[in-house]
């Protein structure tokens, strides 16, 4: 087992994409001797292993950008989580590019025909480049008039991201609260919650008449502040502190949420996320987050 002396105030969670490659006994040592960290403690043979480490400021390395440099196309990710608390007792998820594997209202706009004139918008939005409630209702508008058959085509488009399951239903298992908190729509946060068996959902609202939809959405926008408002209102309500708490997301409209978590993930994110956000999964899949947390992969839940 890992050193649990007190002196080791963090943990390195080092984390293979099982497609592409494998843990090897000299990735582990190198990611301990770049730590100086203690015995390494496996997660998952051959995909996860944590170290016990001393914080980031006092190692010889200069940061964790750093670390993820050292394993640079091995398709691994490194996480630098406080060891105290690590199993969190809340998690909120964004939904798009996050635990499914698409922007759902792209998806809508490409069954009209506009896939292209939408998705540009959808990325500059992403990346931060565009405010978000006014990109939101700029590509809703550009819906008007459209059959609201549309979103059940959408909806056999998506596909849960790897890991989904396991992440949602594991922790769960445990105890902890979940919600899917989106900047999309309720039509397809409903059955994505469904899906994975989160506490909660929330999202927009696309208001329909006469079974065509008005190119508008409904009031109040959920944006980045929303998504903040209701991290806060769970911790709240569940009596919990920030630190407990677990926040996962991938555009811009994240950040807000992901700055204040306890643990706030970008999950394969854009690059204005990216730069601010120092925990990443680029390489692997949300299994990762289960491993960030110290649970083995014997523990996880996926039924």
């Amino acid at each position: 087992m890992a050193d649990s002396s007190p002196s080791f105030s963090h943990t390195l969670v080092l984390v293979a994409n099982r497609d592409a490659t494998s843990l090897t006994q000299v990735d582990i040592h190198a990611a301990r001797d770049l730590v100086h960290g203690a015995a390494p403690v496996t997660l998952s043979e051959g995909e996860a292993v944590e170290i016990a480490c001393h914080a980031p400021s006092t190692w010889d390395a200069p940061d964790i950008a750093a670390l993820r440099t050292v394993f640079a196309g091995r398709g691994m990710d490194v996480l630098v989580t406080p060891r105290h608390g690590r199993r969190k007792r809340l998690l909120v998820a964004d939904m798009d590019s996050t635990i499914v594997n698409c922007e759902t209202l792209d998806d809508i706009a490409a069954h009209a025909g506009i896939g292209e004139k939408i998705a540009e918008i959808t990325t500059r939005s992403m990346n931060g480049e565009i405010e978000f409630e006014a990109a939101l209702r700029e590509r809703v508008a550009l819906l008007r008039g459209l059959p609201v058959n549309l979103l059940d085509k959408a909806w056999k488009d998506v596909r849960l991201n790897p890991g989904a399951l396991e992440l949602v239903r594991t922790m769960r298992a445990n105890g902890a609260h979940t919600a899917l908190v989106s900047g999309g729509f309720t039509f397809f946060t409903s059955r994505v919650a469904q899906l994975c068996g989160f506490n909660e959902n929330h999202a927009n609202t696309l208001l329909e008449a006469d079974e065509r939809l008005t190119g508008h959405v409904g009031l109040p926008i959920l944006g980045p502040d929303a998504k903040l408002e209701h991290l806060r209102r769970l911790v709240a309500h569940g009596g919990i502190d920030m630190h407990d708490a677990m926040a996962t997301g991938d555009g811009a409209n994240d950040l807000a949420m992901l700055r204040v978590a306890g643990a706030g993930i970008a999950f394969h994110a854009k690059p204005a996320v990216r730069r601010e956000i120092s925990n990443q999964v680029n390489e692997t899949t949300l299994r990762t987050l289960l491993f960030a947390q110290g649970y083995r992969a014997d523990e996880f839940v996926t039924a």
